[in-house]
């Protein structure tokens, strides 16, 4: 991890002497927060890095002791096994983790991760699969149900549905959740002239008429023999067209990258 000295304080503070490598505990601010160092940079060999260890909730650098600061370099650290795949508890910089199956789990606040045992990261496990589980299923396919930044929503194959406010989504009815993932399909059908996946290319309707959408820029559609493009005309456009208006745009949209 790079350390940032130029425009905030290192907040150095040297707590004392690791007794397994010999090496100084610090305190550093680093560029993506609070850390704890071993190994100050006149210690370290031509190549060797320092150890670092993220600080838990609650934990300042202006008042963590030894001891604490040595106890954070216990984790990541195996508790066992559950469901045939290796359960560890760690800590990083969104906080402390229970780890299973490639799939990251927070641990509740007031937790201490030095304290969790295997047993309660099992509870901690079952509670994260019974909330990624389907809710029901549609036309043969899972329906995910969650919450996110914009409010609650369903996910139906690769789409996201929101789920109005007049429905209480602890209690939607399989109904309720189809009409709603229906009325998004057709939205969505609707939505596309021409979708090239492959090259990151869709034309769409919009508000305003049929746009292109290339990567994350918008790009106009010119008139075309002095008339505006409508979704009828739109449909008869070819990727080579579409391409010549997106270079328009972007001149080297289709350049390739010097390696």
């Amino acid at each position: 991890e790079t350390i940032e000295n130029a425009e905030r304080p290192s907040r150095e503070r040297k707590l004392g002497i690791d007794p397994e490598s010999g090496k100084t505990v610090l305190t550093r601010m680093s560029r993506r927060g609070p850390v704890i160092q071993i190994g100050a940079p006149e210690e370290l060999e031509e190549g060797e890095k320092p150890q670092y260890a993220n600080l838990q909730p609650g934990q300042s650098l202006d008042t963590i002791t030894f001891e604490e600061a040595i106890k954070l370099f216990e984790l990541p650290k195996t508790l066992g096994e559950f469901q045939s795949k290796e359960v560890s508890v760690g800590a990083g910089r969104y906080g402390p983790y229970i780890k299973h199956d490639d799939k990251y789990i927070s641990i509740p606040r007031g937790e201490d991760p030095l304290e969790i045992t295997l047993e309660r990261a099992k509870e901690l496990i079952r509670e994260k699969q019974k909330a990624d589980a389907p809710v029901m299923t549609y036309k043969g396919e899972p329906v995910y149900q969650g919450k996110g930044r914009f409010g609650p929503f369903l996910k139906y194959r690769e789409v996201f549905v929101n789920i109005p406010r007049k429905y209480d989504p602890d209690n939607l009815s399989p109904e309720d959740a189809f009409e709603l993932i229906e009325a998004k399909l057709k939205k969505e059908a609707n939505r596309y002239i021409h979708k090239w996946d492959n090259e990151g290319i869709s034309v769409e309707n919009g508000r305003w008429g049929p746009f292109i959408r290339f990567k994350k820029k918008n790009i106009k559609i010119p008139k075309i023999d002095g008339e505006k493009v409508t979704s009828e005309t739109a449909a008869d456009l070819t990727l080579e067209q579409v391409k010549e208006f997106i270079e328009a745009e972007v001149p080297d949209a289709f350049k390739s990258k010097k390696k």
